[in-house]
């Protein structure tokens, strides 16, 4: 896995709604071999530990990067009071993303802050992808509107009914696989959601890609702290790591306890 340290200036800052925010940075060095999945480890002043948030989008013609993260602790209050101007230091690019196959019909389901890795994903696949988003409620959403100037198919749904279909998001995925052919499915969100959407595309002998959330230390593997118990091709277990080996990975190896 190959990254670089590189303090990125910040060049946009934007709330999306109250706890949600989008930097978007510029950077010369670590833009370069990004892939849609990956993400950066990203230092807080004044903490030990860097922060592991998800790369949105990027671009590397315009040597861009976006992050969208959601302010849920003291680490990413701090990173949410960094000013345009500023600068970011962070290691990336880190993990294994997703391999997107641009002809493909693939359906895209994000929950939650699990949302914003899916749009650059999506992206290359314009309207073959279908973005199926699910949030608390309509104040939570983000970036539907992003997704459909790639091109996609939105389709969104709220715990409490507020906006779209109300209920969870894999009723959605359900409804979507049943409808019309799928090539493949990428997945970002709460574990249950994860396994959910896993199972509906295996039944149907979809290839499923989901990425992990888990709680990190080093974000290269040093420290041992992400794992994930996977199987093994002989029907054994082992434990992998989510930053290192992951964060995205075939459903079929996850080992869903």
């Amino acid at each position: 896995m190959k990254y670089t340290q590189e303090l990125c200036p910040i060049v946009r800052k934007e709330q999306l709604n109250q706890t949600t925010f989008r930097f978007t940075v510029a950077s010369r060095e670590a833009v370069r071999s990004m892939k849609p999945g990956q993400f950066a480890n990203i230092l807080v002043e004044g903490k030990t530990l860097r922060r592991p948030i998800s790369v949105c989008e990027f671009s590397r013609e315009e040597g861009l990067i976006r992050f969208v993260f959601e302010v849920r602790g003291e680490g990413t209050a701090i990173l949410s009071g960094m000013s345009e101007g500023q600068r970011m230091d962070i290691l990336a690019p880190l993990g294994n993303g997703f391999d997107i196959r641009p002809d493909e019909r693939a359906v895209f389901v994000g929950g939650g802050i699990g949302v914003p890795p899916l749009l650059g994903a999506s992206a290359p696949c314009g309207g073959n992808a279908t973005a199926l988003l699910g949030f608390r409620n309509r104040d939570a959403m983000i970036l539907a509107d992003d997704f459909r100037a790639n091109g996609a198919d939105v389709r969104v749904a709220t715990d409490d009914g507020s906006f779209g279909h109300h209920g969870f998001v894999t009723q959605l995925l359900a409804q979507r696989l049943d409808e019309a052919p799928c090539d493949a499915v990428y997945a970002c969100g709460p574990k249950p959601m994860l396994r959910l959407t896993a199972a509906e595309a295996e039944k149907r002998g979809i290839r499923c890609m989901v990425s992990l959330e888990e709680r990190m230390g080093c974000g290269v593997g040093a420290c041992l702290v992400c794992a994930c118990k996977t199987k093994t091709p002989d029907g054994g277990e082992k434990y992998l790591h989510v930053c290192k080996n992951g964060p995205v990975f075939d459903s079929r190896e996850v080992i869903w306890e």
